[in-house]
Parts: structure tokens; sequence; C-alpha cells
């Protein structure tokens, strides 16, 4: 009995593994080409983003990526470049040589002063606008520009895209914000209020606690005006690319699309069987090239 379960034992933990898949620091050591640009949106330090252009004339469609990292600046014990926006160069580099502009968006988060609730959402909505300051000389075309968020910067695509709709009672109402023509989450679970439980469960860390300054159930309010399904319809087309991390939690998909749908939202769901978290990152990879085909695909 005991040989039988150290058996199990193995090939559950080889499950484990090839669900974990790449780690994001073979994503952020991998040489790429410098970004064409590297631009302030604001005057904190970490209130930046990486440009990069195609190499035609244009005018390119944009693509704006929101890196992940459970919401905080780093994790206890790992380099703090595993959650930054540099496990998002690789993408952001192939997306430009395929023929679209990528704007890599960092960001303050829970660890980092003036991060979390309400200074993170105020940096995504700056650097998102932010295009329209160069626009003009980097022949931006600001009426094709899609948002791409992976893991928590996956759920954080729902609300840069619906802030049109967000009346000014919203404590989080910005005027003219820039408008997007879709967006793709990349494995992440759709609402930040359905998932926050769930947190210990895909976090190493409370993340979603710390950056919203407490539970669902303690800031009832601040998820209201933060969560997906409270700002149905969202009204551009969606795309859930579930991996590692989100085929493990298909209900809270099912029950999102479920409810956009109902609104009028179109939501698309594509699953990468057998990919891990981080897999789709790396662009020369079966799932980074289904991922890029998504994107582009939206960036038309």
């Amino acid at each position: 009995m005991t040989f039988v379960r150290l058996i199990l034992i193995l090939v559950v933990c080889r499950a484990v593994v090839a669900a974990q898949g790449i780690h994001p620091a073979v994503l952020w050591k991998r040489p790429v080409a410098d970004a064409d640009r590297k631009l302030a949106y604001g005057k904190d330090a970490l209130q930046f983003g990486e440009l990069r252009l195609p190499k035609a004339a244009g005018p390119h469609a944009v693509v704006i990526l929101v890196h992940g990292g459970c919401f905080v600046n780093r994790f206890p014990r790992r380099d703090p470049r595993d959650t930054s926006y540099e496990p998002l160069r690789p993408l952001a580099a192939a997306l430009a040589d395929a023929g679209v502009a990528t704007w890599n968006l960092e960001y303050r988060r829970a660890g980092d002063p003036g991060g979390g609730w309400p200074g993170s959402f105020v940096d995504l909505a700056a650097g998102t606008d932010f295009l329209r300051t160069i626009a003009q000389a980097d022949r931006l075309d600001l009426h094709r520009v899609v948002l791409v968020g992976h893991s928590s910067g996956g759920m954080l695509v729902y609300w840069l895209a619906a802030r049109p709709k967000l009346p000014r009672t919203n404590p989080l109402y910005s005027k003219n914000p820039l408008p997007v023509k879709a967006f793709v989450n990349i494995d992440a679970p759709p609402d930040l209020a359905a998932a926050q439980p769930l947190e210990g469960k895909f976090c190493p860390v409370p993340g979603i606690s710390e950056f919203m300054g407490g539970t669902a159930a303690e800031q009832p309010a601040r998820y209201a005006a933060a969560s997906a399904m409270s700002l149905l319809p969202i009204g551009v087309p969606q795309t859930v690319v579930a991996g590692g991390l989100l085929n493990g939690f298909n209900d809270l998909v099912s029950s999102y699309e479920a409810a956009a749908t109902s609104k009028g939202d179109s939501v698309k769901v594509v699953k990468l069987e057998g990919s891990g978290h981080f897999d789709m990152l790396a662009p020369e990879s079966q799932y980074g090239k289904q991922l890029i085909e998504v994107i582009l695909s939206l960036a038309q």
C-alpha cells in the first residue's frame, strides 16, 4: 500500500509541475531587442512603459500589455522581476515583429508607495491615456487599441476596457478615457470579487486583499467599482485565454461568460490544453503562437 501511495504522489507531483510550466525568470532572462523608447507617463519611478514599433511605416495598431504578479510588487524570497513588466518583454517584441506596436506598462502595486487601491488603477488609466500624447509622432492608430493582461493583469483589463462607461459617481471615474477595440485576459479569473475568496489557491500571498485594502466582504464598494461583473456590459469583444491556472477554475469562467453574454457582451474562451501559467508568454511555443494569433486577429 505504501508503494502504491508513493507512486500516486509522484504522478500527482509530475502533473503539478507540468501544469506550472516555465518559470517567469525564464522569460525576463531571455535576451530581446531593446524597446524603441522607454517613456514615463507620470512622475513616480514605476510610472513608465516600453514602446516597441513595427518596421513598417504605420499607422500601427497598438497592443497595451498589463503584467501580472498577484497584484503585489514582489513575492517572498523571489526576484522582484518575476512580478514586473519584464516577463512580458518577449511577447511585446514578438508582437512588434508581427506588425503591431506594443506598449508594455509598468505600474505601482501593493507593496509600492501609493500602489493598490486606488493608485494602481490611476496608474493604468494614465498609462493607457498617455498613448494620445505619442500617437501622432509614433503613428499609432488609436482606433485599433487592444488590451492584453496576464494573470492579475488579466483581471485589471476588464476595468480598463470599461472605463468609458463608468459613471461620475464611480470613485475610479476619469474624464475622456481612451476607448479600446477589444481585450484579452490571459489565464486569470475574470471577476475580481469572485476570485478574492479563492486567492490562496492561486497566489502565494493574499494579493487581491492587499491590493484592494481588504476582502470583498470588508470593502464591497471598492470591489463593486472595479470588478468585471459590476461593469457589465463592457461593450467590447472579450477573449479569455485559459492556461495552467484558469483551466482549474472553469466555473469562474463559465459564470462570468453566462453573465456577460446575457448582457449582450461578446466573450470568446480559448483553452490552451497542457499549457502552464506562463508558457503562452514564450512566443516560440505552441501556446505563444496561439496567443499571438488571437491578439493579431483582434488588432486588425
